[in-house]
């Protein structure tokens, strides 16, 4: 009796590795999921509404002489600059608020790409909301103008445009910050409005009754900074320095802390 000798396969296909999801399809997911919910959705939605209303109310009671681009451009923007940093908010807080951020990070391990694909996300929506509302208030000028009779009147420069659009950036970029430190959606929309109009008061009542504080107060109050942008005034090299430094206090700074605190807290 002899013994017979089996020789392994060497032949077996090699176990395949898995590939990491891309970032084009992380940004996907999370464009996905800002709609998903019915919050981010009507969210969105009345993006479009209100910029609808805005438009009509500027050529339903406007005096003819302010039917300008102008004048539809600040009817629209003033609801946008409080809904776009709702969605930058919710874009964070629905991982914790739906409950759906311990799939979430099981499926990208690395919080970090993913809080990077809602800002990409958040960045976008803001870019689509406001090429909407700078259309919405373009048919609206012509309309208006058309209906009162008057000449029409572009009185947005194309330098004047970016800056507006930069301006509900960044405060698309407060919301996300706060979203990411405090990670509840109530929280941080509270803490948006204390933010953007509590602080502003406070700053500037502080500015007019101590004098030392009147020229240190544009480099620290991003309010102040903000409604340069929308007015278009940002213009010399002091005034983009008092943006980064009001960037970099209310926005770098809180990112970075937040993120780190992100990274080490436990999932539930």
């Amino acid at each position: 009796m002899t013994a017979t000798t089996i020789s392994p396969d060497t032949t077996a296909p090699a176990p395949r590795g898995v590939r990491p999801i891309s970032t084009t399809r992380l940004v996907r997911v999370e464009l996905r999921k800002m709609f998903n919910t019915r919050s981010g959705f009507w969210m969105l939605v009345s993006i479009g509404v209100l910029s609808v209303i805005a438009t009509g109310a500027v050529i339903t009671f406007a005096p003819d002489s302010d039917v300008t681009y102008e004048s539809f451009a600040t009817a629209i923007g003033f609801p946008m600059s409080v809904i776009l940093p709702m969605i930058a908010i919710l874009a964070v807080t629905s991982e914790w608020s739906q409950r759906s951020g311990l799939t979430t990070f099981t499926l990208v391990p690395s919080r970090g790409r993913v809080i990077g694909a809602k800002a990409i996300a958040t960045v976008l929506v803001g870019l689509g909301s406001m090429a909407v509302a700078f259309a919405v208030g373009a048919v609206g000028n012509l309309a208006g103008s058309s209906l009162a009779g008057v000449d029409t009147v572009w009185d947005v420069s194309l330098s004047t445009a970016p800056q507006i659009v930069l301006g509900n950036v960044v405060g698309m970029a407060i919301g996300f910050t706060l979203g990411v430190v405090l990670r509840n959606s109530a929280a941080a929309i509270v803490g948006y409005f204390v933010v953007s109009l509590v602080m502003p008061g406070i700053l500037v009542l502080l500015a007019q009754v101590r004098p030392w504080f009147e020229d240190l107060q544009p480099w620290i109050d991003w309010n102040y900074t903000q409604v340069e942008l929308f007015d278009g005034a940002t213009n010399t090299v002091e005034e983009w320095a008092m943006l980064g430094s009001t960037t970099m206090i209310w926005i770098v700074i809180p990112l970075v802390v937040g993120l780190l605190f992100l990274r080490r807290s436990e999932v539930k």
